[in-house]
């Protein structure tokens, strides 16, 4: 990559930095970048046009069947590099784009978290998948959620910069506060409420994968959840206890409702109140 291109990269970076995107997602646009600058190395990117952006989708993303949330990422990173670094637009309207899918999101009955959760020995382990569950937290919420994010006074805890660049204040029940300040009592964190074995150090990606999947595998052999289903179980439980999918809407940090009331496909509230034309058959 050419000097002067690096340079504009760099300053992009800067810019995402400064504009609060989270760090896997200016991870994932910084190689998207490099990924195309670097294909159409022999032009110069103020040359590249609408043309070329619909044959670098044809002839590298799609012919090297990279799925669909990549293919959408790397158009996306492309479309803001122009926006904000080129001072011009391409036209993605051009590109072939597939249509996002949208499964429906995995919930684990509040009986299985439960069993999940009494059973675990370990106390930061169990404060951790807990609090993911009993907050609605996305993984990287919990990984960066610091002791500062708490007011035991007030029974709350604030996420700062979440999806979206939102922040948003989550109520903690009497339970809940006072499992947190008896983990506190027991690890005794420096900065990070859960971390790593390191004092200050923040807790992997990966481990805390790995802690749910350990415990739930005890539950349900051989599953298929990810720790992300916790908060989609949190919000479906809320909805099948009759709260209403504005509060949802709040505690999830969504910014559309529409996100919010997928949830009303996978709750059974309703559905099982429906009478199925076999219960009048003698059968």
């Amino acid at each position: 990559m050419e000097r002067e291109n690096r340079k504009d990269v760099a300053f992009f970076e800067a810019w995402l930095k400064s504009s609060r995107y989270s760090t896997r997602t200016i991870e994932v646009y910084l190689n998207a970048i490099n990924v195309f600058l670097n294909y159409f190395a022999d032009k110069d990117p103020g040359d590249i046009t609408n043309s070329d952006l619909v044959l670098f989708n044809r002839n590298y993303i799609l012919k090297r069947g990279y799925s669909a949330s990549y293919q959408n990422q790397v158009i996306n990173a492309i479309k803001l590099y122009y926006q904000k670094i080129e001072k011009r637009q391409l036209s993605i309207e051009e590109i072939e784009r597939p249509r996002k899918y949208r499964p429906l999101p995995k919930v684990i009955s509040k009986q299985v978290v439960e069993q999940m959760l009494v059973s675990i020995p370990n106390f930061k382990h169990k404060t951790a998948l807990t609090l993911v569950y009993a907050c609605g937290l996305r993984r990287s919420e919990i990984l960066n959620l610091k002791l500062m994010d708490l007011d035991s006074k007030r029974k709350t805890l604030t996420v700062i910069n979440g999806k979206g660049q939102k922040d948003r204040v989550l109520p903690l029940s009497d339970k809940l506060m006072d499992m947190i300040i008896r983990y506190y009592k027991m690890y005794r964190p420096k900065k990070y409420l859960i971390e790593g074995q390191s004092p200050g150090e923040q807790y992997s990606e990966t481990s805390i994968e790995n802690i749910f999947h350990k415990y739930l595998g005890k539950i349900i052999k051989n599953h298929s959840f990810t720790l992300h289903c916790l908060r989609h179980s949190y919000a479906t439980h809320l909805l099948e206890a009759g709260v209403s999918l504005r509060y949802i809407q709040e505690l999830l940090g969504h910014k559309s409702s529409k996100t919010t009331e997928i949830y009303t496909w996978v709750s059974m509230t309703g559905l099982q109140k429906i009478k199925n034309p076999t219960d009048d058959f003698d059968l």
